[in-house]
């Protein structure tokens, strides 16, 4: 089927003069995750990791993958005639590398516009300009094959109360256009899915786990237009939206409004907003490519939002204590698998009050699946949890109250010398940057080093960063902050670390074919003394989980690693304690006990 499909696509590349066609993994808005309807590089090539570019031209076709789907992609595309180009190995060519060796002189390479986002469509403008290569960009080819192709979602549009965001969006609007003035901007195009929720305090259902409305903004000094689909909204939402002097507009409409500014100074981030809008914007107009001043407002929280989250996580914490007891007690008495586990996790979180479901999806995976970092448990894939070595869970759910993400790695059984080893290297990586005092300014490059250097010492590492930006009932992963040794090109997350930014910190080891540990809290930035040096910074740890002491090795721990652990537990004991009896409370007291 794939490679029928291959060819009906050349076909239709033939009719539109084209010698090769790119399909990235994307949505019109530069999302993370997209929506079944966006899914147009799976369709193609049957891989169905969530980050992959497909490239097909007359008689090559390659998918471009990194590591964390090498095996998955592998299986896959299996007897497809599509290549696998795994990025960042010796001898894999960039994707703009190779277009650049197989389109001849004068040739085309044809895309969705609307999927591929500025900067790189850009990139390959300049790289392809010497063999005088044109970019046609506006045909949607797998559209015209996918007979069955989903309809774009459309679920309904409501409104987060102020009670909830903190600030109202008269507010925020106000203060974006404060800061539209101070870039001498006089349009700002907003195409960021979070950001346009965040900034209207608007929640949907229109990409799974992440709580957000297919929609475009376009802003002035005095008008809002919104580019969404009419039906999803309410006669509520609408009287809401009229009252904030947003003026509702077809969905697609945004390609011809912008093509209609003349003269504008427009304020837009071309790294998150599609080819097609910015070819769109005549150059009458000069374009101001600066970070949408949404992403720091919307990572900064406000008390509001902090205290919310704090509640989330009591809740959150509850549904984890009740799984971690609930693991502890059948592993080895009741056949549990990796997904019956994942499932049963769901449901418990699913049961908390103003739960509004997953953050993402669950990281169920025991043994050596643990080792993948990335790993999904499937009908595949799933295995037995044996009563001996560690089972690593990462999960998270979103409520009203705020978004959560938590790793846990757990006992359920012996334990080598090697595996207590590293799970103890983790929980001390993961407690100190957690205590980390900074001065203001820093970013978390500057911090990465105290959660590594435990494992550095010994020569270990892991292999990704160790903390990302979390929103507030949005996605789990946001800018601009994060925690990492270095740079990577796809990752926009060393700002300032400043007072409100919500970071995960999750440090972990993975031990190809044997186990794999992490362990995640979010941290919340707020600010510590100021005096003749400046102002000083710490976090405070939003997650209240246990650490699993049957799985500590406490002789390669200081007294300091130790003190913070058993005040980490005073806490956690203090926060949940009100919400067990029985022999859940008994269990949550004996794991929670000094050492």
């Amino acid at each position: 089927m794939i490679q029928e499909r291959l060819e009906q696509l050349r076909r239709l590349m033939a009719e539109h003069h084209m010698d090769a066609y790119m399909i990235p993994t994307s949505d019109f808005h530069e999302s993370e995750y997209v929506g079944e309807y966006f899914k147009c590089r799976e369709f193609i090539t049957g891989f169905s990791g969530s980050a992959g570019t497909a490239v097909i031209t007359k008689d090559e076709a390659g998918l471009w993958t990194d590591g964390r789907y090498f095996v998955q992609a592998g299986k896959q595309l299996e007897g497809t005639g599509i290549t696998l180009q795994r990025m960042g190995q010796p001898g894999v060519p960039e994707i703009g590398e190779y277009l650049d060796q197989v389109l001849p002189e004068g040739g085309s390479l044809g895309f969705d516009g609307r999927v591929v986002n500025c900067q790189l469509g850009q990139d390959l403008e300049k790289l392809l300009a010497e063999k005088h290569v044109t970019l046609a960009f506006q045909e949607d080819l797998v559209d015209v094959l996918w007979k069955e192709r989903p309809h774009q979602s459309a679920e309904p549009v409501w409104i987060l109360e102020e009670k909830y965001s903190g600030k109202s969006s008269a507010l925020k609007i106000e203060e974006l256009r404060s800061q539209m003035k101070k870039e001498k901007a006089t349009i700002h195009i907003l195409t960021s899915l979070d950001d346009i929720a965040w900034l209207l305090n608007i929640r949907g259902n229109d990409v799974e786990c992440n709580p957000v409305v297919l929609s475009y903004a376009m802003i002035t000094l005095d008008r809002f237009y919104l580019f969404i689909n009419e039906k999803v909204l309410k006669d509520e939402v609408k009287a809401y939206l009229k009252n904030l002097s947003v003026t509702v507009c077809p969905y697609n409409d945004i390609y011809t409004a912008v093509s209609q500014l003349r003269d504008q100074k427009v304020l837009v981030e071309t790294g998150k907003t599609n080819y097609a809008i910015v070819k769109n914007i005549d150059s009458s107009n000069s374009i101001i490519d600066k970070m949408n001043p949404t992403a720091l407002s919307k990572a900064m929280k406000n008390p509001v939002e902090v205290e919310n989250m704090r509640k989330a996580h009591i809740k959150d914490g509850v549904a984890m204590v009740k799984f971690i007891y609930w693991m502890k007690q059948n592993v080895g008495k009741e056949t549990i698998t990796e997904v019956s586990a994942q499932e049963y996790l769901d449901h418990l979180r699913s049961k908390q009050e103003g739960n509004l479901g997953l953050s993402f999806d669950t990281i169920s995976a025991y043994g050596a699946n643990a080792a993948m970092c990335h790993y999904k448990a499937t009908a595949e894939s799933d295995v037995k949890i044996e009563p001996k070595g560690l089972y690593l869970v990462d999960s998270g759910g979103q409520y009203y109250e705020g978004t959560t993400d938590v790793t846990r790695t757990i006992a359920v059984g012996p334990l080598t010398e090697k595996e207590r080893e590293h799970f103890t290297l983790t929980v001390i990586s993961m407690l100190r940057l957690g205590a980390v005092k900074f001065l203001h300014g820093c970013r978390g490059l500057t911090l990465d080093y105290v959660a590594r250097e435990p494992f550095w010492s010994r020569g270990i590492n892991y292999d990704h960063g160790t903390g990302h930006g979390v929103g507030y009932l949005l996605n789990v992963h946001e800018r601009p902050n994060g925690i990492r040794w270095r740079m990577v090109p796809e990752r926009q997350d060393n700002g300032v670390l400043e007072e409100g930014m919500i970071t995960s910190d999750e440090p972990g080891v993975y031990i190809e074919g044997s186990h794999g540990v992490r362990t995640e809290n979010l941290i919340v930035s707020k600010k510590a003394e100021e005096n003749e040096y400046g102002q000083f910074m710490e976090f405070e740890f939003l997650t209240m989980v246990p650490i699993d002491l049957e799985a500590i090795d406490q002789s390669i721990m200081t007294e300091h690693d130790v003190k913070l652990l058993n005040d980490y537990h005073k806490a956690v004991y203090e926060a949940l304690s009100p919400y067990f009896t029985g022999e859940e409370a008994l269990w949550l007291k004996e794991n929670t006990r000094t050492i």
